[in-house]
C-alpha cells in the first residue's frame, strides 16, 4: 500500500538524492577515466537500479512514479540529442540505450506498479546488474567472442549477463517472500535469466536496455 505524503516526500527525497549522487559520480568516474567513456555510463546504468528498490520501500505512489520516470525519459532523450552530460552518453558507438532504459521502466511502472512492485524491480534490476555487469567485465577480461548484427559478444560478457540476472532475480525473490508478493519458483527464473540472455544478445543500438527489463518484468508477473 503506498505510503502517507510524509513517507511520499521522503522517497522522493531518497530518489533525487540518489540521482543526483550518481551524476556527480558518473562526471568525476570521467574525469579521472577519461578514456574509458563507457565506464562513467555503466556506472548510472547499474546505480539506476537501486531506484525501483527505493520506491518500492517507501511506498511511493503510483501518480508521483509514473510522471517522474517519464520526465526522466524525456530528459534522457534531450541528453541524447544534446550531450548535455556527456559521461551519461559516451558510449562510442550509436545507441539509444538510456532512453530506452528510461521508457522500459516507465512502461513497467504503467503496468504493474504498486499492485506488482517486485516485477518492476525484477525487470529493473536484471538489466541494470546482469546487463551492466555484462559491459563492464566483457571488454576487460579476454575471453572467446563472437559478433551479432555488429554487436561483439564474449563467454565473460554472456555469463556475467546470465549470472548477473539469476542473482537479480533470487533477490527479488526474497523480498517478494518478505512483502508478501506472489513471485516464480527456481525453474520459472532459470527461464526468466535465460530469455534475458537471449534478448541482450540480438539486441542492437542499446534496444536490449527496453526488451530486457520488459520481457523480465512481464514473465515475472505471469509465472508467479
Amino acid at each position: 500500500m503506498p505510503g502517507g505524503w510524509p513517507q511520499q516526500v521522503y522517497g522522493v527525497v531518497a530518489v533525487t538524492g540518489w540521482l543526483s549522487l550518481l551524476a556527480i559520480a558518473a562526471r568525476q568516474v570521467r574525469q579521472r577515466w577519461n578514456g574509458q567513456g563507457e565506464w562513467s555510463r555503466k556506472l548510472v546504468h547499474i546505480g539506476t537500479g537501486a531506484v525501483v528498490p527505493i520506491a518500492w520501500a517507501c511506498g511511493t505512489n503510483r501518480l508521483i512514479a509514473i510522471p517522474a520516470a517519464a520526465t526522466i525519459t524525456l530528459l534522457a532523450a534531450l541528453n541524447h540529442r544534446f550531450q548535455l552530460l556527456p559521461a551519461i552518453e559516451d558510449v562510442g558507438r550509436p545507441s539509444y540505450g538510456t532512453v530506452a532504459y528510461g521508457a522500459s521502466i516507465t512502461l513497467l511502472l504503467l503496468m504493474f506498479w504498486p499492485q506488482q512492485p517486485a516485477a518492476v524491480a525484477a525487470g529493473v534490476l536484471v538489466m541494470a546488474i546482469g546487463d551492466g555487469l555484462a559491459g563492464l567485465l566483457g571488454p576487460l577480461v579476454a575471453s572467446p567472442s563472437w559478433h551479432l548484427w555488429g554487436q561483439r559478444k564474449s563467454v565473460v560478457g554472456t555469463t556475467a549477463m546470465a549470472g548477473g540476472s539469476l542473482a537479480m532475480l533470487l533477490l527479488v525473490r526474497q523480498l517478494a517472500l518478505s512483502t508478501g508478493q506472489p513471485h516464480p519458483e527456481l525453474p520459472p527464473l532459470l527461464a526468466i535469466a535465460a530469455t534475458c540472455v537471449i534478448l541482450e544478445q540480438v539486441a542492437v543500438m542499446g534496444l536490449d536496455n527496453f526488451t530486457v527489463p520488459l520481457a523480465a518484468g512481464w514473465l515475472w508477473e505471469h509465472l508467479s
